[in-house]
C-alpha cells in the first residue's frame, strides 16, 4: 500500500501518525490515551478497545453512554470475528402499546424507543474471549476520569449545549428530570474547558467491572433500570435485561481494488457500503465529479434496498448473499447513467456515535463502535446510575408486515457499522466513519479516496464529503470546490452547501503497513486523537 504524502487536490488538516508497537485512534484524546495506557500495562488491543470505549462514555456523553449498543470486528488468533451487541425490544413493547401512548410512528424520546442496552455486554464478551486483563483493570481509567472530572473538549461542548437546548424545549415530564440533574446541573451544557464529573457514572462503571457486567443484566443495576421503567410508565422489565446476550457473527466482505472490505451482517447497515462498493468496482471513471456522482447513485440504490429489506435477520425476506449476488448488483449498476435519478429510498438522518480503532504489537486489531443513536438518546437517565438510555427503537417502523416493523424481542435496523480491511486475507486494519445514516456513505467515500486515488488515510478523512439526504438532494461541505458543485448540479443533483461539519460523520483509521509499521488517522472535524507507542 503506497501513499503519496506530498500533494492532494484538497489540503489535509492534520498529518498521519506512525507507530510501531501499538496505536489507538478515536474522537477524544483522553479516551485514546486510556487505551494506550492499558496496552503499556500489559493489555492487548482488545483490552485497549474496552478501556477506550468505557472512557468515551464519560468524555463524550453527547454521542454514547452506558445505555447504548455496540458492534465490533476483531482480528485475533489469525481470524476475523464479528460481535453484534445490539439489544432487542422489550417483550411488552408492541405497536399496540406505542399507539396507545398517542403515537402513530416511533417517537424519538421517552420509553417507546428504548431497547435493551448492549454496551456493557459487549465489553464483557470481548474481555472474556480475547482480552488479557479483567474489566476491573480496563475500566479503571474511565472510572478515574468520571470520579475526578475532566475539562470538556470544544466539539463535545458544542453538541452538549445543542442537546440541552433541544431537550429543554421537548422533554417536559418528570421522568426526564434525571437527565437535567446529571448533564445540565447549571441549566446549560458545560462550556469548553469546564470540568465535568459524574460520581454516579463512576460507581456504575465500578459495578460493571466488579460483576463482569452481570449486574447490568441480572443484578443490582438491572433492578434499578427495571424499577425506573415501572415507576415512570415504561415497559422494560428485569426479564428483558436478563435474557440479553451479545451475539458472535460472521463478517461479510466484497472485493474492492484488490482488497477485501469487511462489514458486519444485518441488522446493521454495513451491507449498504458493501453493495455500493461492489457496484462502484464495475464503473469506469474519468474525473472527480464522475467519481462523486457514481458514489451518490450507488449509495442511493443500496439505501433503497436497505429501506425495504434490512432488519433483524430473523425477519428478513431476503438474505445478505442475495443482495450481494453478482447478477443482482450487475443489474443495479446498469441503472446508473450520467444524470441523478430518484431511487425511491427513505430520508436518512444523522445520529450520535463514537468509533475507535486499535492495534497492538501482537497483531491484534479491533474496529469498535458504540452509540446511544441520537445524541444522548431517549432523554431518560436511570436515577443515581448515570445510565443514559438509548433511543435505538426510533428506527423501527409501525407499518404492518415490513421486515423492520416493531415486534417484542426484535432488534431494530441499526446504523452503527465497524469496518475492516484485508489484502488477500492479510489484515490491514480497522476503519470507521460514525454518524447515523452517514456511516456507509463515509465508508464508501473514504475507502474510495484511499484505494482508488491513493490518498493517505488522513488526507482521505480530511477531504470534503457529501451526504445524500433524499431523492436527488445532496448536502456537501463548504470546502467542496465550487467547480465540483457546479458539475454535480449539471448532472441533476440538488446541492445544498453547509458549514455544519457534524452532518458528515467522524472517522478513524489504524492500519498496519507491509513493513509492520502502524499508520493512524483521526477526524479533524472533531477532537480526534491518535495515540501511538
Amino acid at each position: 500500500m503506497n501513499f503519496d504524502a506530498t500533494f492532494y487536490p484538497y489540503p489535509s488538516r492534520r498529518t498521519v501518525v506512525y507507530g510501531q508497537k501499538a496505536m489507538v485512534a478515536t474522537s477524544h484524546p483522553l479516551a485514546a490515551q486510556a487505551g494506550l495506557t492499558i496496552m503499556q500495562q500489559g493489555g492487548n488491543a482488545i483490552d485497549a478497545a474496552i478501556a477506550t470505549a468505557a472512557c468515551l462514555t464519560v468524555v463524550e456523553p453527547t454521542s454514547n453512554g452506558l445505555g447504548g449498543d455496540a458492534f465490533a470486528t476483531v482480528w485475533a488468533q489469525g481470524s476475523l470475528y464479528g460481535l453484534n451487541s445490539s439489544g432487542p425490544a422489550p417483550q411488552a413493547l408492541t405497536d399496540q402499546w406505542v399507539r396507545s401512548q398517542g403515537f402513530d410512528a416511533m417517537p424519538a424520546h421517552g420509553w417507546a424507543p428504548v431497547t435493551v442496552p448492549g454496551i456493557p455486554g459487549a465489553w464483557a464478551q470481548l474481555a472474556s474471549r480475547f482480552g488479557a486483563l479483567p474489566l476491573t483493570v480496563t475500566l479503571e481509567p474511565a472510572i478515574r476520569v468520571a470520579r475526578e472530572g475532566y475539562p470538556v473538549s470544544p466539539t463535545v461542548s458544542f453538541f452538549w449545549q445543542r442537546a440541552y437546548e433541544h431537550y429543554a424545549s421537548m422533554l417536559m415530564g418528570p421522568e426526564y428530570g434525571e437527565w437535567f440533574r446529571v448533564f445540565a446541573p447549571q441549566n446549560r451544557g458545560p462550556k469548553a474547558g469546564e470540568i465535568w464529573s459524574s460520581q454516579d457514572h463512576a460507581n456504575t462503571l465500578e459495578e460493571i467491572a466488579r460483576s463482569n457486567a452481570e449486574s447490568f443484566y441480572r443484578g443490582k443495576l438491572a433492578e434499578q433500570i427495571a424499577r425506573f421503567s415501572q415507576t415512570t410508565g415504561g415497559v422494560m422489565a428485569f426479564s428483558d435485561l436478563a435474557a440479553f446476550h451479545p451475539q458472535w457473527v460472521t463478517p461479510l466482505s466484497v472485493g474492492f481494488h484488490d482488497y477485501e472490505v469487511w462489514e458486519l451482517p444485518p441488522n446493521g447497515q454495513g451491507l449498504i457500503a458493501l453493495m455500493a462498493l461492489k457496484m462502484l468496482e464495475g464503473l469506469p471513471c474519468s474525473s472527480e465529479v464522475e467519481r462523486i456522482h457514481q458514489q451518490i447513485e450507488c449509495l442511493k440504490l443500496a439505501f433503497a434496498d436497505a429501506q425495504k429489506f434490512i432488519a433483524d435477520p430473523r425477519y428478513m425476506t431476503v438474505t445478505a448473499a442475495d443482495l450481494l449476488a453478482d447478477e443482482y448488483l450487475n443489474n443495479r449498476r446498469k441503472l446508473i447513467g450520467e444524470m441523478a435519478e430518484e431511487r425511491g429510498a427513505g430520508s436518512p438522518r444523522p445520529g450520535g456515535t463514537v468509533y475507535l480503532a486499535v492495534a497492538d504489537k501482537q497483531g491484534n486489531m479491533v474496529s469498535y463502535i458504540q452509540s446511544n443513536y441520537s445524541g444522548f438518546g431517549s432523554g431518560l437517565v436511570v436515577p443515581n446510575t448515570g445510565i443514559a438510555l438509548q433511543n435505538r427503537g426510533h428506527l423501527f417502523t409501525l407499518s404492518p408486515g415490513h421486515p423492520n416493523s416493531l415486534a417484542p424481542g426484535k432488534r431494530p435496523y441499526h446504523t452503527i457499522i465497524p469496518g475492516f480491511l484485508t489484502h488477500h486475507g492479510t489484515p490491514v486494519g480497522p476503519f470507521g466513519v460514525m454518524g447515523g445514516f452517514m456511516q456507509p456513505q463515509g465508508h464508501v467515500q473514504v475507502l474510495s479516496r484511499i484505494l482508488s486515488q491513493e490518498m493517505n488515510p488522513q488526507a482521505a478523512l480530511d477531504a470534503p464529503r457529501f451526504y445524500w439526504d433524499h431523492g436527488t438532494t445532496v448536502v456537501v461541505e463548504a470546502t467542496m470546490p465550487q467547480s465540483v458543485i457546479a458539475d454535480l448540479e449539471r448532472r441533476g443533483h440538488q446541492i445544498s452547501v453547509t458549514t455544519d461539519v457534524g452532518l458528515f460523520g467522524r472517522g478513524q483509521i489504524v492500519w498496519r503497513l507491509p513493513s509492520g509499521v502502524l499508520i493512524g488517522a483521526t477526524e479533524s472535524r472533531a477532537d480526534g486523537h491518535v495515540a501511538s507507542w
